[in-house]
């Protein structure tokens, strides 16, 4: 039995902290070549989207990205990543309600097949989603907003527009455990 190597697409440690809660919490069994062990690193890569993806299109489009980038990195060497992981956050509409959205979204893939799912939306506030339509990134502008450096990198947006209820890492958890159901369950 080998280790199965996952990279997640982003120096982020919440996006890190996100998939060690999805695979953490699998048996030997339930994921893809019975390894003996699950080692996850941090790869920055460039999601090959805005700043700020705006609409579901985009943002998944980044979580791919990311998630395929993961394996170009280490495709030379004979230990390359098994699974690259992408988790790319962005803000959209949704049919039949009005105002947006943040979203998050994220893919796996083994070079061969993508898992696509999302997390948690959440209803941005009508100021804070003016100021998206403006251009600014979510991310800097919730600092802003926040008085607080690095809201990103820990409780998120997520976290701010639900008074600590929603954990970021959480709400991506989610969306990476959707996207690698397709490697890890026998009805795909």
């Amino acid at each position: 039995m080998t280790t199965l190597r996952v990279g997640v697409g982003s120096g982020n440690p919440v996006k890190r902290r996100a998939v060690e809660l999805t695979l953490g919490s699998a048996t030997d069994a339930d994921l893809p070549a019975d390894p003996s062990g699950v080692a996850i690193e941090s790869v920055p890569v460039d999601s090959g989207v805005s700043e700020q993806p705006t609409g579901h299109a985009e943002t998944v489009a980044g979580a791919e990205n990311r998630a395929a980038a993961v394996l170009e990195v280490d495709a030379g060497s004979p230990s390359g990543y098994d699974l690259g992981v992408g988790i790319e956050g962005g803000v959209a509409e949704f049919d039949g309600t009005n105002g947006r959205y943040l979203t998050m979204w994220a893919a796996v893939t083994d070079g061969d097949r993508v898992g696509r799912a999302a997390g948690p939306s959440l209803a941005l506030p009508t100021d804070v989603a003016a100021r998206v339509d403006d251009g600014e990134e979510l991310g800097p502008m919730m600092d802003d907003r926040l008085g607080a450096d690095g809201v990103a990198t820990r409780g998120g947006a997520a976290g701010a527009l639900t008074a600590g209820r929603v954990d970021r890492a959480e709400a991506l958890a989610a969306a990476v455990s959707g996207a690698i159901g397709p490697f890890v369950s026998d009805l795909y």
